[in-house]
C-alpha cells in the first residue's frame, strides 16, 4: 500500500494536497475493491497528479478518457490490475445547436450556462465547436438534469441532443507562431507577447487570477517561465513557450511562442 502521508507531503508544497487526497481515496478504493474508481474531469495538471498517485500503487494502473480523441480535460480511472473488465467512465456526450444567423456563442457562453445551472466545472469535459453548433462531454449522473435545463445559452434558444462517443469530432486547433523579444522570462512579459496585450494589462489579469501556468494558478506577475511551459489566459486560449533562442545584441531574450486558438 502506498505511503499516503508521504504522497500528500510531496504535493503540499505545490498547493495540490486537496486534489491529491481525493485521488488517493480513489486509488485506495480501487486497490481494496479490486475493481476501479473514476475521478471527475481533470485538467492536464490534474491528470499529471493522478499519474504520480497511481505510480505509488503496485497493483493499480491508470486509464484516462475525455470522450474526444485528443481531449484536454479527462477523467482518470484507477483500475486494479486483476480487474479484467473495462472501467465505466460515466460520461455522456451532447450536441447543442442554435440559430447562427442571429446568435454567436463562445466557449465562455456555454461554460457560463452550464455553471449557471449550478453544475461544477469538474462535471464538464471539453467543449468544441462544429458547423451546427457545439459538442461537449459531461458527467453521466447529470445527463437528465442537463437535458431538462439547458434550453438557453445567453439570449439564444438552443436544442440539445444526446450523441454517442463515436459521433464526437476531433478538436481542431489553429496555431500561430510568434517571434518576440522580452527583457526577462517573467510571466507578465512573456504572456503579454503571446496574447498581444500590454504588460500592465497582463499583470492585472494575473492578479485577477485569470492566468495559469501549466494549468496551475499563476503566483504573480514576476513568476519565471521556462521553455516548454504552457500559459493559459481565461477565454483566450493557450500559449506555449516553444523555444528560448538566446540573447540579442541589445541584451533582450529572443523567444518563440506558439499560440493555440
Amino acid at each position: 500500500m502506498a505511503d499516503r502521508e508521504k504522497i500528500l507531503r510531496y504535493f503540499r508544497a505545490g498547493g495540490d494536497e486537496e486534489l491529491a487526497a481525493k485521488l488517493l481515496d480513489l486509488a485506495e478504493g480501487a486497490h481494496k475493491s479490486r475493481k476501479f474508481r473514476v475521478s471527475d474531469f481533470l485538467d492536464p495538471h490534474g491528470c499529471n497528479v493522478a499519474e504520480i498517485v497511481a505510480a505509488n500503487f503496485e497493483n493499480v494502473k491508470l486509464e484516462t478518457s475525455g470522450g474526444f480523441k485528443n481531449a484536454e480535460r479527462m477523467k482518470a480511472a484507477f483500475v486494479a490490475e486483476d480487474f479484467f473488465g473495462r472501467p465505466d467512465f460515466s460520461m455522456v456526450c451532447f450536441k447543442v445547436e442554435w440559430d447562427k444567423r442571429y446568435y454567436e456563442l463562445s466557449h465562455r457562453d456555454i461554460l457560463g450556462a452550464f455553471m449557471g445551472m449550478g453544475c461544477k466545472r469538474e462535471l464538464l469535459g471539453d467543449i468544441i465547436f462544429i458547423p451546427e453548433g457545439a459538442q461537449f462531454v459531461a458527467d453521466k449522473s447529470f445527463a437528465a438534469y442537463i437535458m431538462s435545463n439547458l434550453t438557453q445559452i445567453g439570449s439564444a434558444p438552443v436544442s440539445l441532443t444526446e450523441i454517442t462517443e463515436a459521433d464526437l469530432l476531433q478538436k481542431e486547433e489553429k496555431v500561430k507562431v510568434i517571434s518576440a523579444t522580452v527583457a526577462a522570462l517573467r510571466l507578465d512579459a512573456v504572456a503579454a507577447a503571446g496574447y498581444g496585450v500590454s504588460r500592465s494589462r497582463m499583470a492585472d489579469e494575473i492578479k485577477g487570477q485569470n492566468v495559469k501556468v501549466n494549468w496551475k494558478e499563476a503566483k504573480n506577475a514576476a513568476q519565471p517561465v521556462s521553455e516548454g511551459d504552457i500559459i493559459s489566459f481565461r477565454s483566450r486560449g493557450r500559449v506555449e513557450v516553444a523555444e528560448i533562442r538566446g540573447t540579442t545584441k541589445k541584451g533582450r531574450l529572443s523567444i518563440t511562442l506558439k499560440r493555440y486558438i
